[in-house]
């Protein structure tokens, strides 16, 4: 079965055609479907998001449409940026905004850099079924950025189980622990348990 995915990050198309892939679902983008949504996120959490983009595009295609809607949450700025994290502080960049993460983050202890990766997926069918998943994952907000790999807040987010930021992981290590990761693992499960074919 063929999914349209929700965006147009290539980031996530890999990372959702690795795992899905597993369970013989073909992931593929919004112009492979013939269409190009914009979707304002209006959403007050991740999973909102992902469902008003998942319903779009599924909206617009006639297919199935999958949507990933994630962020950071910071415990010492009160869960921020949270579902703001691609928009935080009006930035257009991840490097600026990370910067400006750093920067909020500059007198915050050590002990109190806790922070959290989540996702949450959204799966809408043309026939009105929806599957949803959320997956998280825990680590802490470095001092400085590290790494070449991955995206977004990657080098500034230190998982203490690896010993590194994800910017610093393979895409196999990143995979296999990512709030992502964990989302898709789960989103497998429900939609097992849907038994949809």
């Amino acid at each position: 079965m063929k999914l349209v995915l929700a965006s147009k990050n290539p980031h996530k198309l890999l990372e959702m055609q690795t795992i899905l892939g597993r369970l013989g679902l073909e992931v593929i983008l919004e112009s492979q479907a013939g269409v190009d949504v914009e979707v304002e996120e209006t959403g007050t959490t991740f999973e909102e998001n992902a469902l008003l983009k998942a319903t779009a595009v599924m909206k617009a295609s006639g297919m199935a449409a999958i949507a990933d809607d994630s962020g950071l949450m910071v415990d010492a700025l009160d869960g921020a940026p949270g579902v703001y994290s691609a928009r935080y502080g009006g930035l257009d960049s991840d490097a600026a905004r990370t910067q400006l993460l750093l920067e909020h983050m500059k007198d915050v202890p050590d002990g109190r850099r806790t922070a959290r990766f989540v996702s949450a997926i959204a799966c809408a069918l043309p026939d009105g079924r929806i599957v949803t998943a959320r997956g998280t994952c825990e680590g802490v907000i470095t001092r400085q950025p590290a790494g070449e790999n991955g995206f977004g807040y990657d080098p500034v987010f230190y998982v203490p189980s690896l010993g590194k930021t994800f910017a610093q992981a393979v895409a196999e290590e990143k995979n296999a622990i990512s709030h992502r990761g964990n989302a898709l693992q789960a989103f497998l499960n429900a939609w097992k348990e849907a038994g949809i074919c």
